[in-house]
């Protein structure tokens, strides 16, 4: 067997390859990465949740946030249209609303010292944590695309990449699939299974000086995050503060939804708004600077995201509907549990599949727990809002809000928020059945 030239090689530099790349250099692994792109670009996924902050706080990197002025992001809410037939209507002490929030300082967090995380413009904060993972001593190639890897019985695995109009190669011990909904090494291998159930899409843009005051409920919430629920079915509005005076504002629908030209999709994405007079008025108010970009595709999973030699993380792993601002949570926390079990293989010389099988038993479970929580609030938003509003199920909710979905199986307000679904749908007499959804009628299915 030749000699690698890196221990790791990572394929892509968003947060989950870049803040691999720290994690590994920091401990003394040599690494390299490959990132197509050529940073600061823009990208979708701009609000984090707590649980984020381990990693932040373990590369080092939260004094960097506060110094980048990023929003902190205190709490989330989620409003609908009004007060009709679907709320005030109790059921065994559980009362939905037309509005549910939450600040993350209710509960108190393990390993969490601060009582916000942050909104992100992500050119600038992916920009941050790649250079934070060059300064950590990682080998960094931008404007430079992976091909393909090679796999070989007997030797290390191969990364092979463009460079200078000339087909190159490196040798590693690992390799690290980072490349987000690109999932390079998903499609190689044929991992990737499109998800059956959520097919949605999304349309989104910026603007500058919105007023983020109207749909608050008091001045404490203007930098909350807010998900507006539409008339529309199994379609809501993000609301986000990038800065003191930009908002970025995404419609997300289903894929019979998403009009095909262009003009049809800048009339459907107003069309939306306007199903929210008030929203639509302060964005009519307002001044759109970005041009209105779709994200497709949304949620899938692969077969396998470990093997001898490589391991998936996470969009290039997993990737779930964003109702919940998940993604850059997963990217960020399976980079933390995947360099741990990286460190240990190396230690122990074994890169086999079997050294990462922990990683991905946790990383299943906890985008397990994230997709089921989901799935609970498409089929019945009216659910989560009473759940989110009762003293008996908050905190537990909030619990899975924070992100700390990874150690258990189930949690136990998850499987009666389930049950409850369940319920609802095979009694047709139910107070709540003619608001169930129709996207996740089979959700708690598995997926393959």
């Amino acid at each position: 067997m030749k000699q690698a030239e890196f221990d790791v090689g990572i394929i892509g530099g968003g947060p989950a390859g870049s803040a691999m790349a720290s994690y590994l250099a920091q401990a003394g692994l040599s690494c390299v990465l490959f990132e197509r792109a050529l940073f600061p670009r823009p990208h979708v996924g701009e609000s984090l949740v707590p649980s984020s902050t381990r990693v932040l706080k373990d590369l080092g990197l939260l004094e960097k946030m506060d110094q980048a002025r990023f929003v902190r992001k205190y709490g989330a809410a989620w409003t609908a249209a009004d007060r009709g037939p679907i709320y005030n209507m109790q059921w065994e002490g559980l009362e939905a609303d037309c509005y549910a929030g939450v600040r993350f300082d209710e509960r108190s967090q393990p390993g969490v010292d601060r009582n916000y995380t942050f909104h992100v413009d992500r050119g600038k904060f992916d920009l941050l944590l790649l250079q934070h993972a060059n300064e950590k001593g990682a080998t960094i190639y931008e404007g430079i695309q992976a091909q393909s890897v090679e796999f070989a019985d007997d030797d290390y695995p191969s990364i092979h990449f463009m460079i200078a109009r000339q087909m190159s190669k490196v040798k590693v011990r690992m390799v690290v699939d980072a490349s987000g909904r690109r999932t390079l090494l998903g499609n190689q291998l044929k991992l990737r299974v499109q998800d059956p159930v959520f097919d949605q899409y999304a349309l989104h843009t910026w603007f500058e000086g919105y007023d983020r005051r109207i749909l608050t409920r008091n001045e404490a919430q203007q930098d909350f995050i807010f998900i507006h629920f539409l008339p529309l079915i199994n379609s809501w509005v993000w609301q986000i503060p990038i800065t003191e005076t930009v908002t970025s504002i995404g419609v997300v629908t289903q894929k019979r939804n998403f009009a095909r030209s262009r003009q049809e999709r800048e009339a459907f994405f107003w069309h939306c708004l306007e199903s929210r007079p008030e929203l639509a008025a302060g964005l009519r108010d307002a001044c759109q600077v970005r041009p209105l970009r779709e994200e497709g595709d949304y949620s899938y999973a692969m077969k396998q995201i470990c093997g001898d030699h490589f391991l998936l993380l996470g969009d290039a792993a997993r990737f779930v509907d964003p109702v919940f601002s998940t993604g850059v949570s997963i990217a960020l926390n399976s980079a933390r549990f995947a360099s741990a079990a990286i460190l240990r293989a190396a230690e122990q010389g074994d890169f086999r599949k079997q050294s990462f099988e922990a990683f991905e038993t946790t990383l299943r479970r906890g985008t397990r727990n994230w997709y089921e929580f989901i799935s609970v609030y498409y089929r019945l938003n009216v659910l989560f809002t009473a759940f989110v509003q009762n003293e008996r199920y908050r905190l537990e909710v909030l619990k899975l809000l924070q992100g700390d979905v990874y150690d258990e199986e189930e949690p136990e307000v998850l499987r009666m928020m389930k049950d409850i679904v369940s319920e609802v749908e095979r009694n047709e007499k139910h107070i709540w059945h003619r608001h169930l959804g129709s996207l996740t009628a089979s959700a708690f299915r598995p997926l393959f």
